[in-house]
């Protein structure tokens, strides 16, 4: 079977403040009247290798800073490797952290139009689903509202709503999903959901699924890589590997 993606000894690093560990008062003053704050490196993703097959569904589970989403903006092309290489095959989707994405100074509707092109998809193409948007997100009498009126539990329906209607258009050969089952508390539309993004991760599409919601990493996923502190910690079976995880 055909290589969807691979990575060869990939690395990801930041530059991040550390004023609190200057090594001499002098150095802090410099500092601190320059502007300019000391840095140091932090490295992200540490000598990362795997490959995924078409058609392939990889689940991605790790604490919260253990690099999954960094190592998914780098498979979208998002972030480029400090070092390594990074092959892909066929058109990329990326969807990641319900709730990102909105302007709060806008109303949902002009957020539905935003989000939707954002997303590659044309004014008229979003007319098109702007129906079926608002129907699934059951936020049928909040159109004319700004988002910062909304509650967590309404931003998560409405990017969701709004992503999922417009993967139809996008076709993905790589889906990567990055934290997209959140709910805002809400099960129904948790389940429903759960339900409609099925028939993406099951219709063929090679799937990178990062989630700390452990049993959807079990149902969906054929595979699954253990990241700890940037580093492949585990990979193989997801029954044995999500054990391992729960057990350290």
């Amino acid at each position: 079977m055909d290589t969807a993606i691979k990575l060869s000894n990939v690395s990801k690093k930041f530059k991040i403040g550390c004023h609190k560990e200057q090594k001499t008062a002098l150095a802090g003053i410099i500092s601190f009247f320059s502007g300019k704050e000391a840095k140091k490196d932090f490295l992200a993703l540490k000598n990362v290798s795997f490959s995924v097959r078409s058609g392939e569904n990889l689940g991605i589970v790790g604490r919260n800073g253990s690099g999954k989403s960094t190592l998914l903006r780098i498979l979208a092309g998002v972030y480029e490797p400090s070092s390594g290489e990074v092959t892909t095959k066929g058109n990329i989707v990326c969807l990641m952290g319900l709730g990102q994405g909105l302007s709060h100074k806008l109303t949902m509707r002009e957020n539905i139009y935003l989000m939707g092109s954002v997303l590659g998809l044309s004014q008229r193409d979003i007319k098109i689903k702007f129906a079926d948007i608002v129907d699934f997100s059951g936020l049928e009498k909040f159109l004319d509202t700004k988002i910062y009126q909304f509650s967590s539990g309404m931003v998560i329906r409405l990017n969701f709503s709004v992503m999922i209607h417009c993967l139809h258009y996008s076709k993905p050969d790589i889906l990567l999903l990055d934290e997209v089952f959140g709910s805002g508390g809400d099960i129904d539309f948790e389940e429903k959901a759960i339900k409609k993004m099925e028939e993406f991760i099951t219709g063929g599409a090679t799937v990178v699924l990062a989630s700390h919601d452990l049993d959807i990493i079990k149902k969906y996923c054929d595979r699954v890589i253990w990241l700890n502190e940037g580093e492949i910690f585990g990979a193989g079976n997801p029954q044995e590997i999500i054990f391992k995880y729960l057990s350290l």
